[in-house]
């Protein structure tokens, strides 16, 4: 099993550079990231965010 890094909530807006706001509006929204919930704590995996992260990247140069 490999082991993941496991952020809080500040330290998840803080790592994916967007606002705590942001991601508790996304939650409430059931939009990614994914996330844990451990008792009435929120958690987020570091891979969770780089999926997230990779998946808002846009290619100027791609076109449809």
């Amino acid at each position: 099993m490999t082991h993941s890094q496991i952020f809080g909530e500040k330290e998840a807006a803080a790592y994916a550079k967007v606002s705590v706001k942001t991601l508790q509006a996304r939650r409430a929204a059931h939009k990614a990231p994914p996330y844990l919930k451990v008792g009435r704590s929120v958690r987020y995996l570091k891979e969770d965010l780089d999926a997230f992260l990779a998946s808002c990247r846009v290619d100027p140069e791609a076109r449809n």
